[in-house]
């Protein structure tokens, strides 16, 4: 079979990671750190659009990658209209909601349009953007919220938790679509998705303000409280939130972001950094019983991943909430590269079918 080369574009708030991929095995892997200075003179994210693409051709060039050679770029998906789950050739409707950002700024908006810009000087490429965290599942009876004018959305870890869980199914020889899963994603920002039959039917709005606290965020949070602080005239629409998003959870509690920061704390006997990161630890559990439900109490496993998965303890703790729910599977970090480059791998190859932004 005719080798295929695939250029994943993975990009983050202070960070660009890139891979290159020659059929399923990796060539080259960097990961691109930008300092705030260096991102400081962009107004909006989109703005970084051409910083970052001259990075990654400078960082290809310095590599020796011929990126005439490459077949497919593959960007992260940003925040575009809900979509089902799959692989999508960008084209211009998703360049203009990319670019204008109507549904929200992310880094990751920036992962279609460098792609889509790659692929114009190259003579035989396509490009990508694969299971994006707007990926929509939903039921209708998990729309609702509780109040008619603030419906439930689905923005989650979308391409972690697809890929982990099919890595599960065929490590038991079984096909994703045939089981019921619960997967968590532990990162900057903590994901619990319900997944019936290869379907995300349920799961909590991590980005901004729904589930666990996490590294950065406060999840849910008591509503009459949070209502009473936006009225109280001492803080503006901006602070509340960063608040919210970007100064909550472990940097609120603890003064940092950095999960094994913390676990040294911890380690340390800091009772404070205790208590707070068990506590994050107690408040995942609680929300994977919540799925627990959502499915019916029928879970053919559970599967724990994400930076934070590497830290034993903190796992244990959430394990011991659990282990009586179904069978727990840890898969530490995110292999969020490979299942960017496997995907457009299978689209050059036929095995898969491309859908179609609208």
């Amino acid at each position: 079979m005719k080798d295929v080369r695939v250029l994943a574009i993975n990009p983050g708030s202070t960070s660009t990671k890139i891979a290159v991929y020659q059929n399923t095995e990796p060539i080259f892997l960097k990961n691109i750190k930008h300092t705030t200075e260096e991102l400081a003179p962009f107004a909006k994210i989109t703005d970084q659009f051409h910083f970052r693409k001259e990075i990654i051709l400078h960082q290809l060039k310095e590599a020796d990658i011929n990126i005439t050679e490459l077949q497919a770029v593959v960007g992260r998906g940003g925040l575009l209209k809900p979509i089902p789950s799959g692989i999508y050739e960008v084209n211009e409707a998703m360049i203009a909601d990319l670019t204008n950002s109507p549904f929200g700024e992310h880094a990751s908006n920036l992962g279609g349009l460098i792609a889509s810009d790659i692929v114009k000087s190259l003579p035989n490429a396509m490009a990508f953007i694969v299971d994006p965290i707007v990926v929509d599942e939903f039921e209708p009876i998990a729309r609702i919220s509780g109040h008619p004018i603030m419906e439930r959305v689905s923005i989650f870890h979308a391409l972690n938790q697809k890929a982990v869980a099919r890595e599960y199914a065929k490590s038991i020889r079984r096909k994703y679509e045939e089981l019921n899963l619960i997967v968590v994603h532990l990162g900057g920002g903590i994901t619990i998705g319900a997944h019936r039959k290869g379907m995300v039917i349920d799961v909590n709005q991590g980005l901004d303000g729904e589930g666990p606290f996490s590294p950065e965020r406060t999840g849910t949070l008591p509503v009459m409280d949070l209502v009473k602080l936006c009225f109280s005239g001492k803080y503006s629409l901006k602070e509340v939130q960063k608040m919210v998003k970007g100064e909550g959870g472990l940097v609120a509690y603890l003064g940092t972001n950095n999960a094994y920061d913390v676990e040294k704390m911890v380690d340390a006997g800091d009772e404070k950094a205790e208590l707070i990161y068990h506590a994050m630890a107690y408040q995942v559990a609680k929300y994977v019983g919540e799925m627990y439900t959502v499915l019916k109490c029928e879970v053919d496993a559970i599967l724990i991943t994400g930076g934070i998965a590497y830290d034993k303890g903190f796992v244990n703790w959430i394990q011991e909430r659990i282990y009586k729910l179904a069978p727990v599977h840890i898969y530490p970090g995110e292999d969020e590269m490979k299942a960017l480059a496997i995907n457009g791998l299978m689209v050059i190859r036929g095995e898969i079918e491309v859908k179609e932004y609208t």
